[in-house]
This record gives C-alpha cells, sequence and structure tokens, in this order.
C-alpha cells in the first residue's frame, strides 16, 4: 500500500529592511496566509526575516516590528518576497548592494522564487537578477529603474509583471495585485477569488497604473508655442487643425511642429490626444454626464473612438475607469 507524499506549504520568507512600509510588509502575510486545500491546511507557510540577527526592523511608522528570523532563513524559501524600504541608501542612489545586504541576499537558493512590491525592485535589481529582464516599480520611480539599472526592460503602466521565476510590482496596493497572481498561478482562480472575497479586494483590477498618473500640461516659461496651446486647450471639443494651431504663432507648419516637439516632447497631434485623454478621465471622475456626451465633450467624437483611447493611453475602458475613481470622488 502505497504512503501518501508528505504535506508541506510553500514556504514564502519576506524580507524586512530598515525604513520598510508596514502595510507592504502585511501584504504576503495576509494573501499567502489565507489559502487552505481541501483538508483546511495552509498551502503556505510565510515567516518575515531580517539582514540582521532577530530583533527590531525600523518602519517609515512611528514603531518598529520584531522579526524573529535572521538572514539565514532565506535559505529555506521556495518564495522571497521583497516589500519597499524608505531607506534603501546605496541600492536606490547608485544601484549597489550594501555588505550587509549582499550577505543576506547570498542564503537565496538557486531556483527560487523571486518577487518585489514597490521599490522593493530596486534590490532584486542591484543583485542582478533582473538584467535582461522586464520589471516595474511605482510610476514615480519607473524613470530612476530604467536610468540606474539600463539591461532592465522597465514597463511603467503595469500593476505587475511576471516574468517566470522573477515578478514585481507597481506601488503599494499593487503588492495584493501581485500575491493574487501569485496564488491563482500556483494554485488556480478559484483559490485566488475565495482569498480576494475574504480580504474585500477585486480578484482581478482592470488596466495598468498608467490610470493613476497625472500628467500635466508642460508650461515652459519662455516657450514659443504657448499661445497656441492655451488656445487648442479651450477648444478640445471642436477639431483642431495643425496649421491652425501653428496660425496662433505666425509659424509654418513644418517650424511649428518642430519647436513643438522641442518644447513638450511629443507631437502636436499626440499632445492632443493626451489633453483629450486627460480631459475625458476628468469628465468621468467629475461629472454624470453619459460617454457619448463625454466623447463629444473631450473632442473624441464618438464613444468608440474615446474606448479606443483610453484602453491605449490608461489600459481600461472608460466605463471602468469611472467605476474605479467615480466612486472615490463620491466618497
Amino acid at each position: 500500500m502505497s504512503r501518501e507524499p508528505e504535506f508541506r506549504p510553500h514556504r514564502v520568507v519576506v524580507l524586512a529592511l530598515d525604513g520598510l512600509l508596514p502595510f507592504e510588509l502585511g501584504i504576503p502575510h495576509r494573501i499567502f496566509g489565507r489559502p487552505r486545500d481541501s483538508r483546511g491546511r495552509p498551502l503556505y507557510e510565510v515567516v518575515t526575516c531580517s539582514v540582521r540577527p532577530p530583533g527590531p526592523v525600523r518602519t517609515d511608522a512611528d514603531f518598529s516590528v520584531m522579526v524573529e528570523h535572521g538572514p539565514e532563513a532565506l535559505a529555506t524559501a521556495d518564495t522571497v518576497v521583497v516589500p519597499a524600504s524608505y531607506e534603501l541608501g546605496p541600492v536606490f542612489e547608485q544601484g549597489v548592494l550594501t555588505e550587509e545586504l549582499a550577505t543576506a541576499l547570498a542564503h537565496i537558493r538557486p531556483g527560487t522564487r523571486l518577487a518585489s512590491i514597490c521599490t522593493g525592485v530596486f534590490v532584486l535589481a542591484a543583485a542582478g537578477f533582473l538584467d535582461g529582464r522586464r520589471a516595474t516599480t511605482h510610476w514615480a520611480e519607473t524613470e530612476h529603474l530604467q536610468r540606474l539599472f539600463p539591461k532592465i526592460d522597465v514597463d511603467p503602466d503595469v500593476l505587475f509583471v511576471d516574468d517566470g521565476d522573477v515578478l514585481t510590482s507597481a506601488g503599494v496596493a499593487a503588492g495584493i495585485d501581485l500575491c493574487l497572481h501569485i496564488v491563482r498561478r500556483d494554485h488556480g482562480t478559484a483559490v485566488a477569488t475565495e482569498v480576494a472575497r475574504r480580504t474585500v479586494v477585486p480578484p482581478h483590477r482592470d488596466g495598468g497604473q498608467a490610470q493613476y498618473i497625472q500628467r500635466p500640461v508642460p508650461d515652459p516659461q519662455q516657450a514659443t508655442t504657448t499661445a497656441a496651446r492655451a488656445w487648442a486647450l479651450g477648444r478640445l471639443h471642436e477639431p483642431i487643425q495643425l496649421r491652425d494651431m501653428a496660425a496662433r504663432e505666425s509659424m509654418s507648419v513644418r517650424t511649428f511642429t518642430r519647436r513643438f516637439r522641442e518644447e513638450v516632447g511629443v507631437s502636436p497631434g499626440q499632445w492632443l490626444t493626451q489633453q483629450r485623454v486627460e480631459r475625458a478621465r476628468q469628465l468621468l471622475e467629475t461629472t454624470d454626464r453619459s460617454v457619448d456626451r463625454i466623447a463629444r465633450d473631450a473632442g473624441f467624437g464618438t464613444a468608440q473612438s474615446m474606448r479606443q483611447h483610453l484602453q491605449t493611453a490608461l489600459g481600461v475602458t472608460p466605463t471602468a475607469y469611472r467605476r474605479t475613481f467615480r466612486a472615490g470622488a463620491g466618497a
């Protein structure tokens, strides 16, 4: 008679660094601490470790947390999760590991799955785990991440990136999306959905973090296309021709296009689309106008055209965007 294989939960080790965000530290424990098999046994075991012997770790709040495991725990991990920290020092500034952190990460066994939340990605990047891979982080730090680590393919728009054995997420709450995705990948949709339901979060969020980024209109102090841009912003609901914008500055279309791109960084047509997307976002958030009406008021003409542009720019439909942000504005 064959014996049943020994049951062992998947071990998740969370690396707590000084300056950590308590909210992010709690995400892996909350999400991975919930799943159970058909017998009620936990599918994951979650422990927290420090780069030092057991003891207090500073947070970005007015309290510290007592961590009961040292860096040796990393050697026992099936998955290592690195949450964000506001005290990454040379890791964030120069892209190099401190000796203490490098020694701790050396405990990780080859083949261990790695995940980061928000700026925790800088730790994985500095350790070389992301070279030649796609990754993301909080939208405010994506450009810095790309400059510091040019070998990484940084995607600034998504909530998380699954690159097989290395996964990275955008800021803060995107860590929930990432951890739910890991549960879904490991144990299927039903298990992940039940965890999401108990956590009172959506099992899957539409779109990426592009929908959370505000992109103000550039306004150079000595710009030579300022008047044309101000004129166009007052007429986004109307058809706007490039020659009309150029005429506002008494320039040829060719000269205007070149100077516009020098000052703003994109072509006049791209800029107009961006501003119409921003206008549509504002109206979806702050008014009860129909999608058809907002499409006309923002200058897209039809709801279908606006839907395509928002899907391209933000990764969500107008209805999904309004459902997310109109509720927040109402609250």
